[in-house]
């Protein structure tokens, strides 16, 4: 079979490739195209190709350059991407593979075949421009924004997020936490990136502190989510960060502001009685060594100390003689030492903190029996904080001199809370009380040591 038979042959054309024969030497010309690469060219017939040069078909000169620089020099090629004009003057994308051949007296002649792919580029540029506004809608997000794959290696991220660390996003590429962050603080953050792939549950606005390449520290919030493809398989996860240092260091000022007037109140309580303001603090310090023990957080540890400090506030208001008389107190006069509860409560429940303030100190002469005031709750009505202040409050009581006894005693604190753990007491907070004081060698371990 000749090229020109060939050329137009059925069983080339169901192959659904544009075929062409075309002479460089002696003189530039089509010797023979078969009927896809004429519908591809946008023309009719074989007759109106043949009067154009391959120059004139491809539409990038320079693309014409390279593709014959490659053929002349290799004596084929394969798979060249260009675009031709057609007739309509439309560029069509093809790929173009060719070869160098002699003809019967010595003519450079091309055989080549092209390839339709204009619908393949045009979804590839759709794609491209999706990916474009994706990435433009990403790197104007005020938030550090990234993407890693199971590894944990980083494989996208932000403008915002390269900014942090003087970088530009190629380059952060490849990279995990390891490569920015303190080694203990990665491992946090690889940890998290774990459990998101393991369970495939987002982690949602974890608060967290990050250090920065200048040397300081800020606060963010975080939300990790896992990435699927499209069989429903994790193939990665998805961060974003927030900085929230500013918001961050305007609530602890507020946050100061707020302690400050309570310590002003403190300070007043103490003027008027050095006793209940001394031991608010001891029972503070008991309370907040038997959190450590129950491995509170930072914030609880700050709630539950506070709660301590102000449990007693509420007596600012009773009459000063009733509560340092020495003898036994009448019913009323009892009576109007247990309202420091409810004038405490009112006192700070109004004030908005980062933990139920008010309730604790509302609590903290409730029993787990239902003996206790004002309201009698009972067993799990009652908060663990305030359960630990009820056995801090016996155990600093107990041990410390009042205006109508004297002090009784660590080992008759001890026997009161082993008496009613379980009972009045949380069974749990007196058991780690009782450790504590074995291990101070049955000392009060709260006492100051001037």
């Amino acid at each position: 079979m000749n090229s020109d038979t060939f050329l137009k042959s059925k069983s080339v054309n169901l192959l659904g490739l544009g075929f062409f024969q075309y002479q460089i030497k002696p003189k530039e010309k089509f010797l023979g195209t078969n009927s896809k690469f004429i519908r591809i060219c946008g023309f009719k017939t074989n007759d109106g190709i043949k009067q154009k040069r391959l120059s004139q078909v491809i539409a990038n000169p320079k693309d014409y350059d390279d593709f014959l620089h490659i053929l002349n020099k290799d004596g084929k090629i394969k798979d060249f991407q260009t675009t031709i004009r057609g007739k309509s003057k439309k560029p069509i994308w093809v790929l173009v593979s060719a070869c160098l051949v002699k003809g019967k007296k010595n003519e450079k002649i091309i055989d080549g075949v092209i390839q339709n792919i204009s619908s393949f580029m045009n979804e590839s540029d759709r794609l491209n421009q999706g990916m474009d506004f994706l990435q433009s809608f990403l790197d104007h997000m005020p938030d550090a924004i990234y993407f890693k794959d199971v590894k944990s290696r980083v494989t996208k991220v932000n403008k915002f997020y390269a900014r942090g660390f003087k970088m530009k996003p190629g380059e952060i590429v490849g990279k995990t936490d390891y490569d920015f962050f303190p080694e203990d603080q990665a491992r946090k953050m690889i940890q998290d990136d774990r459990r998101v792939i393991k369970t495939g549950i987002p982690i949602i606005g974890k608060i967290e502190k990050t250090f920065l390449p200048n040397g300081t520290w800020n606060q963010v919030i975080t939300t990790k989510v896992p990435i699927f493809d499209r069989g429903g398989k994790i193939i990665g996860t998805m961060g974003v960060t927030r900085d929230m240092t500013e918001h961050a260091n305007l609530e602890q000022e507020r946050f100061t502001m707020l302690m400050n007037a309570l310590t002003v109140l403190n300070k007043a309580l103490e003027m008027r009685d050095p006793y209940t303001f001394s031991h608010a603090r001891n029972v503070g310090r008991i309370s907040a060594t038997i959190g450590e023990r129950l491995d509170f957080s930072e914030n609880r540890l700050i709630g539950l100390k506070l709660a301590a400090d102000l449990h007693d506030l509420g007596k600012i208001s009773v009459p000063l003689d009733i509560l340092t008389k020495p003898g036994k107190l009448s019913v009323l006069e009892y009576s109007l030492i247990q309202e420091h509860v409810q004038k405490c409560h009112d006192l700070i429940k109004e004030i908005k903190f980062p933990f139920a303030l008010s309730e604790i100190v509302y609590q903290h002469h409730e029993r787990l029996d239902g003996s206790g005031y004002p309201n009698g709750l009972k067993g799990k009505q009652i908060m663990l904080e305030a359960r630990i202040l009820a056995v801090s409050d016996v155990l600093e009581s107990m041990t410390s001199h009042r205006p109508y006894r004297a002090a009784l005693g660590i080992k008759k604190a001890v026997q009161e809370l082993r008496a009613g753990s379980g009972k009045k007491y949380d069974s749990k907070v007196v058991k780690i009380a009782e450790e504590i004081i074995k291990e101070n060698d049955d000392q009060a371990f709260w006492l100051d040591d001037d």
